[in-house]
């Protein structure tokens, strides 16, 4: 095997073997991920981390930012969550371009990876912003197409942000409404 493929093929290895790794400790530890909203934006910011790097498994990450947006900011717990999340999410990506596709076979894989492939960037930012379980497999597209990390991170971060401030706010307009009642 040539010395830069070995190096490529290491790489992939290493990447699944780290979003396993972080999927199996988040599972684990999800019971106690709301104790990190005690340490105000960076726990809000670590948690969303935490709560997006899973791949395929929930976590609570946007109810826990609808209950902080009533406490903070919810302006800036957006803007917290919305950064950890997108660097949360690499993970799916990490999935994708480790080229280790488990799921590379479904439907719903075929139909988000020609989005992914046809709209880029645009796509990302989208499936992003809206709440859905299928956005990781959006990112297992983006790794197996390569698209350029810094054009994923954008996309997502945008999109991660706008979703979790919408949810903050909501959060805090749930607690004034169930306050006037």
């Amino acid at each position: 095997m040539h010395p830069n493929k070995r190096t490529h093929t290491t790489i992939r290895i290493l990447a699944l073997l780290l979003v396993i790794g972080i999927t199996v400790f988040i599972y684990f530890i999800r019971d106690r991920a709301d104790e990190l909203t005690a340490y105000g934006y960076p726990g809000i910011f670590l948690l969303a981390l935490l709560t997006n790097a899973t791949v395929l498994l929930p976590a609570p990450g946007v109810a826990v930012v609808f209950a902080m947006g009533a406490i903070f900011s919810p302006f800036w717990v957006g803007i917290a969550a919305g950064a950890g999340g997108a660097l949360g999410e690499l993970s799916g990506y990490l999935a994708g371009f480790s080229g280790q596709g488990v799921i590379e076979k479904s439907p719903l894989y075929a139909r988000l990876h020609g989005w992914v492939k046809k709209y880029g960037f645009w796509a990302i930012l989208l499936l992003a912003a809206i709440p859905n379980p299928t956005f990781d497999i959006a990112g297992v597209a983006a790794g197996v197409l390569k698209m350029p990390l810094y054009k994923f991170l954008l996309a997502v971060w945008v999109g991660v942000t706008i979703k979790m401030i919408f949810f903050a706010y909501a959060g805090v307009h749930s607690l004034n409404w169930l306050i006037s009642k």
